[in-house]
């Protein structure tokens, strides 16, 4: 099977993805379904060499998706990576945020094994530098988001240069965390659950510190973005495949108003938001949506997450994004992932859905496999045909249609 051909992406196409995507936003049908994908490294190698791309390869452009989300540096201390540690299969590097992490080849998440903050004095203690100083959005980025990942990248192109590279193309989401995901990752997950047990008073006021840096975090990148943000991420992991990490009223006691206090800084700016949170947080949906949530998203399937149900309970008052489930993907069956496709476009016809997996693409799903999804996407999304694209896809696929 041929695999679909690299899109040709124009200056000026990101009014038309801009227009499509807000159309969903709004829960406006007419405009096509959107789509959009985050990638593991093992996914992006397989397709350099499968499909002779070269190092310069961008799925996003490749595939011509719809947007791009962008996170600044958000590192308490702007102080970059430190290398503590190297061999060719482990590095041990110390970051912004004061904790250690090992990254491991094989591994698709970094192992955080050592923080700097370990007490309530500790954190009351915390320093954090200006969420607007300059060296987060205009220097090459060092720091936990961008560079500790599934691979250890350092000295990535400036915030402002990422974002000006896809402005004209793209519809481009900045991004920021929630007070809880700065939590855990300043403290480590299991003390972050034990300190809101032990004194939830003590981490409610840090919570408020916390929406103070992070609201600055919104105005400052905003600022150096120029008008070329549309929207905003915010990052939080606050629940499990089983539901809540911590219950609901706790949720809503402590970080609930600093989510409401990002959504009016973003709100300020005309920027549209979707609320990344994995596992089952359906216990806060209603809460999202007084916060000013446009989008919940990814929806994971293997938490028994349904975009079709999710659309029927809360299609009137907020949209999707994602729960395409990578275990389909990855069975390279394209039958199987035909099946999964179309039920949800066509849950998502009338408007408030934008297509992506339930996380993202991994190494085990073939080039070809992605290609089979994106063209289904072409072909029955709704989306206004264009010959530019009809001339470079390759084969319609008519006998999995």
């Amino acid at each position: 099977m041929n695999i679909v051909a690299p899109l040709q992406v124009r200056g000026g196409r990101g009014r038309e993805r801009t227009e499509r995507i807000l159309a969903a936003l709004d829960r406006r049908g007419g405009q096509g379904i959107p789509i959009g994908e985050w990638f593991w490294s093992d996914f992006v190698d397989r397709c350099r060499a499968e499909l002779g791309t070269g190092g310069d390869f961008d799925p996003d452009r490749y595939w011509d998706l719809d947007y791009v989300v962008l996170t600044p540096n958000h590192d308490p201390r702007i102080a970059g990576i430190e290398v503590i540690e190297e061999s060719p299969t482990r590095t041990l590097v110390r970051t912004g945020f004061g904790s250690t992490i090992e990254v491991r080849a094989g591994m698709s998440m970094p192992a955080y094994v050592d923080f700097e903050v370990r007490t309530f004095e500790d954190l009351e203690q915390l320093h954090f530098d200006d969420p607007s100083d300059e060296r987060r959005f205009q220097s090459p980025i060092d720091d936990l988001f961008n560079s500790v990942g599934d691979r250890l990248r350092l000295g990535q192109t400036s915030y402002v240069d990422r974002v000006a590279s896809y402005a004209d193309d793209f519809f481009v989401f900045g991004a920021v965390c929630d007070p809880y995901e700065m939590l855990w990752r300043i403290v480590g997950t299991e003390p972050s659950l034990l300190m809101l047990g032990e004194d939830p008073a003590r981490i409610g006021r840090f919570a408020e510190r916390l929406g103070d840096y992070l609201v600055g975090l919104v105005h400052g990148q905003v600022a150096a973005a120029g008008n070329a943000l549309s929207g905003l991420f915010i990052w939080g992991d606050v629940a499990y495949d089983h539901g809540m990490l911590f219950s609901p009223a706790t949720w809503r006691t402590l970080f609930k108003p600093q989510v409401w206090r990002i959504c009016e800084a973003a709100h300020s700016h005309g920027l549209k938001i979707a609320y990344h949170g994995d596992g089952d947080d359906r216990a806060i949906w209603d809460d999202l949506v007084e916060c000013g949530i446009d989008a919940k998203q990814p929806l994971e399937a293997k938490a028994g997450l349904d975009v079709v149900d999710a659309l029927a309970s809360y299609g009137d008052r907020l949209s999707f994004m994602g729960n395409i489930d990578v275990r389909v993907l990855a069975t390279n069956d394209l039958e199987k992932v035909r099946r999964e496709v179309l039920r949800k476009l066509e849950a998502g016809a009338g408007g408030g859905y934008i297509i992506s997996s339930d996380h993202s693409i991994p190494g085990d799903v073939s080039p070809e496999t992605f290609a089979f999804y994106r063209q289904l996407v072409e072909e029955h999304g709704g989306r206004v045909p264009r010959t530019d694209i009809a001339a470079q896809r390759g084969p319609s696929f008519a006998d999995h249609g």
